[in-house]
Order: C-alpha cells, then structure tokens, then sequence
C-alpha cells in the first residue's frame, strides 16, 4: 500500500472514531482507546446503536404528533372534531377557573343546508360547509376555538367574554352567513339557495361539565331557530 492509500485510510478511520458514536462516549466519559479492540469496538457498536434507538424514537413521535393532530381534526373543515372541541372545552374550563374569566360558548345550526344537499348534491353541501368555516374562522379571535360538532352544526369558544360580547359576535356572524349563497355547479340546475344560521349563547357558570355546557348551548340554539322561523311568519 502506498503512503496516499495508506494516509486516506487512516483519515477513514480517525472520522470513525470521532464520528457520533464516539462524542456520545466521550459524553459518557467512556474512552475505548483505554480498552482492548474488541471492547472498543463493543462499545462504540453500542453507542451506534443507542443513537440509533433515539432516531427512530425521534421519528415515531413525530408520526404520533402527526396521527394525535390528524385525529383531532374534522374529516371534511379544517377545525376540531367533536370529540377534540370537547376535550378543548374541559381545559379552558379549567383556565378560566383558575383565573377568574369569563367563557361563552356559542353553538351554530345552519338554516336551509338540507336544502343544498337535496338540490345541488352533497359535494355542495361540503363545499358549503367550507365556505361557513372559512367565515367562522374570519370572524373570530385567534384565542377563540371552532369545532364542527355535526353536520352542519358549529361550535365556537369565547375566552375571557361575557354574553353581550358573544351577542354582538354571533350578531356577526349570523349576518356573513346570511349573505352566503349556494349556487348550482357547473353543468347543473336549480334556484341560488341563501343560507342563514341560527345560534345558541350559553356563558359558563362555573359549574357545568362541558357536555352539559354543549348540550345547553344547543337548546338555546334551538330556541334562537324557533323564534327566528315564528318572526318570519
């Protein structure tokens, strides 16, 4: 072998053995050069293969952060599913506990959606349904939390906001969605449909469970819709 051969080789060699392998023992205050060859070796392939077992942790709890965030969002809005705007609801609950705030919640039931769906098609409706979370979504706080909480029901948390702050909100968005209309797609038919929306209010009492904060919400929105169809009589 000549000198150049002989010279890279030792180069090769010395990059192995300051290589990462060998900077996580001089961590650990391990010298193989203070060993034999065969438990220097041995411990450099065990320090290989703790590096190694760290990637592929480092790996899997990204795809689990990936799966826990995929998990969390509903199939078709870019929002939180039920199950995630409920457990959301719980922990800002627990905020506004511990610190003395005030939390509405405001639950939304869109007026005339079936009607899209039988006139036009549920790619219709879905795209609707998209075009009512983009809204929503406009219309709202950075700290404020949307959840699709069923077909075309919506739910959003106001932190730090009383009753009158959610009135004047949902008096908002009740307006933007009014003036949201449905028209056929292309190579279709059929009369323009406008949606509206109906909304329930409900400021936490600091007592009620989130379900039963949900289901309260509801109920108020279901009297909203009942007055709002008795006036348009």
């Amino acid at each position: 072998m000549d000198k150049a051969s002989d010279s890279k080789m030792r180069e090769k060699t010395d990059a192995r053995r300051h290589g990462p392998a060998d900077r996580l023992l001089e961590a650990l205050s391990v010298d193989p050069a203070e060993s034999d060859t065969k438990t220097a070796a041995a411990l450099r392939a065990l320090a290989e293969e703790v590096l190694f077992l760290r990637g592929q942790e480092a790996r899997l709890s990204r795809s689990l952060a990936v799966a826990e965030a995929l998990a969390d969002r509903d199939a078709l809005c870019p929002v939180f599913n039920r199950r995630a705007f409920t457990r959301e609801l719980s922990r800002e609950m627990a905020l506004s506990r511990r610190h003395g705030a005030s939390l509405c919640l405001v639950y939304i039931d869109l007026d005339r959606f079936k009607l899209v769906n039988d006139r036009f098609g549920h790619p219709a409706g879905d795209h609707a349904l998209k075009s009512v979370c983009r809204l929503i979504e406009a219309s709202i706080r950075e700290t404020d939390i949307v959840g699709r909480l069923g077909g075309d029901e919506f739910g959003i948390i106001l932190s730090h906001a009383q009753k009158g702050d959610a009135e004047l909100k949902t008096e908002q968005l009740t307006e933007c969605i009014g003036d949201l209309v449905i028209s056929a797609p292309e190579g279709q038919t059929g009369e323009p449909v406008a949606l509206g929306a109906s909304c329930g209010i409900v400021q936490w009492d600091g007592q009620m469970g989130p379900d039963t904060l949900i289901a309260a919400a509801d109920e108020a929105m279901f009297r909203a819709k009942a007055a709002r169809k008795k006036a348009a009589e």
